[in-house]
């Protein structure tokens, strides 16, 4: 399971933050400290950009945690392109300033999904998630409003923790989720959820 170490602040930050503060003590040393400022107030909000806390996991294991930090946009029953099946399909809609890591909702195994959606480059691709009890997950992330591709930390074949860190979007991505029919949903549209410790979704075994 890669799980890895991960700072409060995301590693996918460090190059803008050097850059930034190279640029302030360039600016220090040759004009003066305080034309620096403004880029050591850059400094300060990347950080805050970047940030990446840690996340009370639930303990329930059949409990789905959000993927992402954001707002629950839609809640409904569609057809799973990916598996071909009838699912629920929930859509988490991230922030521009909300935290850009993405998170396994279920601890399993990651498969590459039956079904493709579309032969484009620009066809997002979902991960197809099968949890030790045989439930079916898939998540899509989709590109931000800049259209800058996620990042996916995990790899076909490997397994996953629940809550753990697997991915990355930045600006306002979007993430969907397509849950067993049968799953007891724990949300509404509208409801703010944070990835890794906010449930979503409860799946349901007779």
């Amino acid at each position: 399971m890669a799980m890895g170490r991960y700072p409060y602040f995301s590693r996918t930050g460090w190059l803008p933050f050097l850059v930034c503060a190279g640029l302030g003590l360039l600016a220090a040393r040759s004009l003066g400290w305080i034309w620096s400022l403004p880029f050591w107030l850059g400094c300060v909000f990347l950080v805050y950009l970047y940030r990446d806390p840690n996340r009370e996991i639930p303990s329930s294991p059949l409990a789905v945690v959000s993927p992402a930090d954001g707002i629950v946009t839609a809640v409904t029953e569609a057809h799973d392109p990916y598996l071909d099946r009838q699912a629920i399909h929930l859509v988490v809609q991230m922030g521009h300033v909300d935290v850009y890591s993405t998170r396994s909702p279920v601890e399993g195994k990651i498969l590459e999904p039956k079904h493709s959606t579309g032969d484009g480059s620009d066809q997002p691709h979902g991960v197809w998630l099968k949890t030790d009890e045989d439930d079916d997950l898939v998540v899509v992330m989709h590109r931000g409003p800049l259209h800058n591709l996620p990042r996916c930390y995990v790899r076909i074949g490997e397994r996953v923790g629940q809550g753990q860190r697997c991915g990355y979007i930045q600006m306002g991505g979007r993430v969907d989720v397509y849950l067993p029919s049968n799953s007891r949903i724990e949300v509404a549209s509208g409801s703010r959820v944070k990835a890794g410790s906010d449930v979503i979704a409860t799946l349901v075994h007779k």
